[in-house]
């Protein structure tokens, strides 16, 4: 079937030739002399594409188009004009144009830009499959040859780039190419991971990638020293994948100084890694130098109520002598409130917020059917966190700091991997209930699907019992008592999830941005 051009121009008897080209080439062409009859027979024929000459008399290109584009949106509008004039083609940019031509025009002018726009998805998805097919191997080897752990950095930036490209040129079986490579990845950095750890988190070796426990001193002290206020923002359990389709929005107000990925320690939870980040301790450190902010997984009690006294305590032993404020976003009124209210917190050296969205969604899709469909995959799941980001108070507030001279320093406490995999444990009543961390004292478990740390100490982790051991799920696994086994590994499946070994969990972005003015 022929694809349909309507071209309006008034001098349409001297494109003749130009429509036989075309139909030539197997376009059906319809002409008209004016910008009424365009927009008339855009309402009868619905053609495939509209030319439109900018400056015929009576109805104008620009009036045509303006009438065409509020009934037919979706119609591609190729704007055709003698003039180079910039405020002519701002109009016509404008109004949502697919293309423009300068006259005279030329019949092999007029072929690529109706393939540019009829072949573009196409065009772009071979594009984008033969590229990543040229690259597969290259990503291939750095899995199975990653040594360091700046190799693994490099690994899991490749991979969500190629996951962004394919997603968006909706290359879907080169997609499935991916998720394979991808668990395989995960596999080899579980093996990584699982041998590099305890040295890391006891820094046994000269070359430790950053933690979190580490990235206040090392990262962001030195930005609040410069003299300006500094906001901290930390979303929790946001993935690299979400930040790298939510960061557009910031580089538009902002200038990135700096952009960096850093290791969550183990487990890659909320309770652990946060409270890590804000004391610049580790959790045995926590419970040792600060018992009265520190609770185990069995005790009563929220688990991230002293963030404020922790932040504090570690500025006053790294003998920053910093006026900051904390706060806390859990629900869209403290959102309003805090966008309300920001500017007043020019005054302090630092200031800490914490957005509590991204946890909040990937806790509400594992109960809630409706989020089941809207965040039904990682594509989905992005989807819905930069909806969320581009209507929220955040970005409100973000907008209002861009016309200040101020820093921002925007990461996470760790990520989430979507689990597909049951793996059988047992344990007694005081096991805790985290699908993909265990801590108990009597736990039995498939060995192949976890990593064992026998003596928590030696994994700096508190030891509430004489015989506590943390196991850590690998890839995509996740953990389900042997009562109701079948029942509870369909209802997790598929949810995404956090306190395990993958690159989605560990490997956290990390970025700075000064004021562009």
């Amino acid at each position: 079937m022929s694809i349909s051009i309507l071209w309006a121009d008034d001098e349409i008897d001297l494109l003749k030739s130009h429509i036989l080209f075309l139909e030539d080439k197997d376009y059906s062409v319809i002409p008209v002399t004016n910008g009424h009859d365009a927009v008339e027979q855009c309402r009868e024929k619905k053609p495939d594409i509209v030319f439109l000459d900018e400056n015929m008399p009576g109805v104008s290109g620009l009036e045509a188009l303006d009438q065409i584009k509020a009934e037919h949106p979706d119609i591609p509008v190729v704007m055709i004009t003698k003039s180079e004039e910039e405020n002519i083609m701002e109009d016509a940019i404008g109004g949502k144009i697919s293309d423009y031509l300068i006259k005279p025009v030329n019949p092999n002018q007029i072929l690529l830009t109706l393939k540019k726009i009829t072949q573009n998805k196409r065009l772009i998805k071979e594009k984008t499959t033969s590229s990543y097919q040229r690259e597969f191997q290259a990503i291939f080897s750095s899995i199975n040859e990653g040594t360091t752990y700046t190799d693994w950095k490099e690994i899991y930036k490749k991979l969500v780039f190629w996951e962004l490209e394919l997603s968006n040129s909706q290359t879907n079986e080169m997609s499935e190419v991916l998720n394979m490579q991808k668990s395989e990845a995960n596999n080899q950095f579980f093996k990584f991971i699982s041998n590099n750890y305890l040295a890391w988190i006891n820094e046994d070796v000269g070359d430790v990638p950053t933690m979190s426990h580490q990235i206040f001193e090392q990262k962001i002290a030195p930005v609040v020293s410069d003299g300006k206020p500094t906001f901290f923002i930390l979303i929790d359990n946001l993935r690299y994948d979400q930040w790298k389709v939510i960061q557009p929005k910031v580089n538009e107000l902002f200038e990135l100084k700096d952009e960096e990925m850093f290791f969550s320690l183990l487990p890659t939870t909320t309770q652990y890694s946060r409270n890590a980040i804000f004391s610049g301790l580790t959790p045995r450190e926590i419970e040792k130098k600060h018992p009265e902010y520190w609770l185990n997984d069995a005790d009563e009690g929220g688990k991230n109520n002293f963030e404020k006294e922790l932040m504090e305590a570690q500025l006053n032993r790294l003998g920053m002598d910093a006026s900051f404020s904390y706060t806390k976003i859990t629900n869209h009124q403290a959102g309003k409130d805090l966008d309300g209210s920001i500017l007043n917190l020019m005054n302090n050296d630092l200031n800490v917020i914490v957005y509590n969205f991204v946890d909040m969604l990937s806790h509400a899709r594992t109960e809630m059917e409706v989020l089941k469909e809207l965040a039904s995959d990682e594509a989905a799941y992005r989807s819905v966190a930069l909806s969320w980001f581009e209507h929220s108070p955040l970005l409100s507030v973000l907008q209002k700091l861009a016309k200040k001279d101020v820093n921002i320093v925007i990461t996470t406490d760790h990520g989430t991997i979507r689990v597909k995999q049951p793996s059988k444990v047992i344990g007694d009543k005081n096991t805790t209930t985290n699908l993909r961390y265990k801590e108990g004292k009597s736990l039995q478990y498939d060995p192949k699907d976890v990593f064992d740390i026998m003596d928590p100490y030696k994994a700096q982790l508190p030891k509430p019992n004489v015989s506590s051991r943390f196991i850590f799920a690998k890839d995509d696994k996740y953990f389900v008592y042997a009562n109701n086994y079948n029942h509870y590994a369909n209802y997790y499946k598929n949810t995404f999830q956090h306190g395990g070994i993958s690159m989605e969990e560990v490997i956290i972005p990390f970025a700075v941005y000064s004021s562009k003015s």
